[in-house]
């Protein structure tokens, strides 16, 4: 699911950088509890920290078409109830999607979006 994710977003949004939460960046830029391996982070340029659903949405806001309008109508579902679905489906994610042994490589047109 990580890897659908990724690519989901490289192909919406030239704004994102990625980067592993146990790589050298996150733990660079991330207090320890910020990098729960069971979810998404998403770092803006100002510092604020965003997790689980919230990250999700306010990463589709750098996204074309309608994808700001939807994610803009989905913080406004309160936080518990969009973390409470979000958990169900990292709980589920394996059995659900599957499970890979290792994450594909960018290539070397999307290399630079990807950080150590």
């Amino acid at each position: 699911m990580c890897n659908a994710a990724v690519d989901f977003c490289l192909k919406r949004s030239d704004d994102l950088l990625f980067a592993p939460l146990q790589g050298e960046t996150a733990t660079a830029k991330l207090a320890p509890g910020d990098r729960d391996l069971n979810s998404v982070v998403l770092l803006q340029p100002s510092g604020e920290v965003f997790r689980r659903s919230t990250a999700s949405l306010e990463a589709a806001k750098t996204f074309g078409g309608v994808w700001p309008l939807l994610a803009s109508l989905g913080l406004l579902v309160p936080r518990f109830l969009r973390d409470g679905v979000y958990r169900v489906i990292a709980k589920n994610r394996y059995r659900w999607f599957g499970r890979r042994d290792k994450c594909r490589l960018p290539t070397p047109d999307e290399a630079s979006r990807f950080l150590p």
